[in-house]
């Protein structure tokens, strides 16, 4: 049987002799990274305004300024890849047209759409946060489906496109997979 010793002085209270005020926070981007991210993000909604109105339909909805955001900020990470992007945003739509259908446009409908749809992306492995506000805009707004679906999609590949481009320019890997 063997004894435990404690810790010694240095390893006792390790986050303790650091400070109270030590974050544990990631590192802060450097300026030029910080740059590139946010100019992504402009772009790339920038793009959603002015691919909207070319076509005269709206394409800028708040969920896809916090997909961008993934795509730029966050883009190692499983929320910020192609395939979660693209079709979480899809998939989450296409649940807040089912409940719609289902219940009717209102808030309690739009409550139901944004819980089910976490849970039909991440069946489906297409796990994106930000889509689960689709469902609920659909479930509310009630807009047409084949120009909503049709305006996502367009956004999602522009999205995609804007931040495959400024992370190549940051010497990041984007996407890391597709599918």
């Amino acid at each position: 049987m063997t004894q435990a010793t404690a810790p010694s002085p240095s390893e006792a209270g390790t986050s303790r002799a650091r400070g109270w005020y030590v974050s544990k926070a990631p590192a802060r981007l450097s300026p030029l990274a910080l740059l590139i991210t946010t100019t992504t993000s402009v772009v790339a909604l920038l793009a959603l305004v002015a691919a909207g109105k070319w076509l005269g339909e709206t394409v800028l909805i708040p969920p896809l300024a916090a997909s961008m955001a993934l795509v730029a900020g966050a883009s190692a990470t499983p929320l910020g890849q192609p395939r979660n992007v693209i079709g979480g945003q899809l998939v989450s739509a296409l649940t807040g047209y089912l409940v719609l259908a289902i219940g009717g446009a209102g808030m309690w409908t739009a409550a139901v759409a944004g819980g089910l749809a976490l849970g039909a992306m991440l069946a489906l492995r297409v796990g994106h946060s930000p889509a689960a506000a689709t469902a609920v805009i659909v479930a509310l707004s009630s807009p047409p489906i084949g120009t909503f679906l049709a305006m996502l999609a367009l956004a999602t590949v522009i999205l995609i496109a804007v931040g495959m481009v400024g992370n190549r320019i940051g010497k990041q890997a984007y996407p890391v997979y597709w599918w």
